[in-house]
C-alpha cells in the first residue's frame, strides 16, 4: 500500500467531510471521489498512482477552499496538474458555459486527466440511475446523460474497458429516461 494515497484520501475527506451528494439520501460526498479510484483501479485496470490520487482529489480545487499551490506542495506538480485539467473554472458563473467548456476541452487533456474525466462520468451516471438528485425529474436526468456523451466523446481511445461501461450506462439511462 502507498501511503501516499492513503495521505490523499484523508486529505479530500477532510476538505470533503461537510459536504454531502444531492441524492435522496444526501451521501457524504468523499463517497464520490473514492468511487472515481475504485472504477479507475479495479474497472479500468489503471494502475498509475498519479491518475487514481487525482482521482481523489478531482473535485477539492473545484468544490472546497483547497488552492494548486496546496495541492502541489503536499502531492506534487503532476498529481496537481491532472487535477487542475478536469477542475471547472467556478469563476464563470454561467454553468452552461461550464458545461460547454468540459465538452471543448476534453479533447485536449492529458490521458490521465482523460481516464479521470471518464471514471467521473460513469460515477456520475451511476449516481444518476441508483440515486438521483431528489429534484431531478426525467428530463433533468437524460439532459445530463446527453451532456456526458458528448463529454466522453472528446476523450474516446483513452480506456477501453472504462468506455464499455459508460456505454452501457448510456443505453440503460436513454431506456430509464426516455
Amino acid at each position: 500500500m502507498n501511503p501516499e494515497f492513503i495521505k490523499v484520501v484523508a486529505f479530500a475527506a477532510e476538505k470533503h467531510k461537510t459536504q454531502r451528494r444531492k441524492d435522496a439520501d444526501s451521501s457524504p460526498y468523499i463517497n464520490h471521489p473514492i468511487a472515481l479510484a475504485n472504477v479507475l483501479a479495479n474497472e479500468g485496470g489503471i494502475i498509475d498512482h498519479n491518475v487514481l490520487c487525482a482521482a481523489v482529489l478531482h473535485d477539492t480545487i473545484e468544490d472546497t477552499q483547497t488552492t494548486a499551490e496546496e495541492l502541489r506542495g503536499l502531492f506534487g506538480d503532476k498529481i496537481t496538474s491532472i487535477v487542475l485539467e478536469v477542475t471547472d473554472d467556478k469563476s464563470i458563473k454561467d454553468k452552461a458555459v461550464r458545461k460547454q467548456l468540459q465538452v471543448e476541452h476534453a479533447p485536449h487533456a492529458s490521458h490521465e486527466a482523460k481516464l479521470v474525466k471518464l471514471a467521473d462520468k460513469i460515477c456520475n451516471l451511476r449516481d444518476i440511475l441508483a440515486s438521483p438528485p431528489a429534484n431531478w425529474d426525467s428530463e433533468r436526468k437524460l439532459e445530463y446523460f446527453k451532456w456526458a456523451e458528448r463529454v466522453v466523446a472528446g476523450v474516446r481511445g483513452t480506456n477501453a474497458y472504462l468506455e464499455k461501461i459508460f456505454d452501457a450506462l448510456l443505453v440503460e439511462g436513454n431506456k430509464s429516461f426516455s
